[in-house]
């Protein structure tokens, strides 16, 4: 059984046995952690797999088994960092498509339905805790989409650039470290906080409760992608530029 990885591992730099490997069912993987649910689609993975296994899913897919498994490694264990040779060996060129569906998916997907959820408890309120409410959201949409837009007009045609051995001196893997912070996870947070402590007694408790989870998963999940850029995508860059100056 593969439950145990529900709770994450501390102290984790790299693991030789992995726990998720391309021969277990992909079935398993995803019970055993179910966040990782979200993140098919980004791969190009459907439902209904059945009790194929992940390597045989992914080369189905057109995907590389070393990238899945790096990445829900990344999502699943919170001290996970893989080591230099790691990232090294793993195709690395499904990163940026990936990142790109994680965009779409957050801004498409569950940012809207957010948005959709919070004004059916709201309304046509006019009060002034709904007014913050909506100013609260539409800043952070605004916010996002400006994190997102940077990240696919800068970072990711350098990145393309890189893997296809064009090396560009009008940026750096350190102009996105310097500009790159955690606020956009932070806010839904905040806005989380919000309504417990400012809703009214007289709004539906379960509409409330549904919301708030929502807002926590896609917290935890922009939490994971930052992650990704921060132990994957950084290091990975920064190794291609010094094999571009040698």
């Amino acid at each position: 059984m593969y439950l145990c990885s529900l709770k994450p591992m501390k102290n984790v730099t790299d693991m030789k046995h992995k726990l998720f490997t391309e021969d277990m069912k992909l079935a398993d993987l995803i019970i055993a952690n179910p966040h990782l649910l979200p993140t098919l689609p980004r791969f190009g993975i459907k439902l209904g797999f059945g009790d194929r296994r992940v390597g045989e899913v992914c080369r189905k897919n057109g995907l590389a088994p070393d990238f899945f498994l790096l990445m829900c490694n990344a999502y699943t264990f919170e001290s996970y960092t893989p080591y230099p040779e790691t990232i090294a060996e793993t195709d690395m060129s499904y990163l940026v498509p990936f990142l790109i569906a994680s965009h779409r998916y957050y801004l498409d997907t569950q940012i809207p339905h957010i948005e959709r959820h919070m004004f059916n408890i709201i309304g046509d309120e006019n009060s002034n805790y709904a007014n913050a409410l909506r100013t609260f959201f539409s800043d952070y949409k605004a916010d996002i989409t400006e994190h997102f837009d940077y990240e696919e007009r800068n970072l990711f045609p350098y990145i393309t650039d890189m893997q296809q051995g064009r090396r560009r001196n009008d940026y750096s893997i350190y102009d996105f470290v310097r500009t790159h912070s955690s606020s956009i996870e932070d806010k839904l947070s905040d806005l989380a906080l919000i309504l417990f402590k400012y809703l009214p007694e007289k709004k539906s408790d379960n509409d409330v409760i549904d919301l708030i989870f929502d807002l926590m998963e896609l917290t935890s999940d922009l939490n994971k992608h930052a992650t990704i850029e921060d132990k994957i995508l950084v290091p990975y860059v920064e190794t291609l530029e010094k094999g571009a100056d040698k």
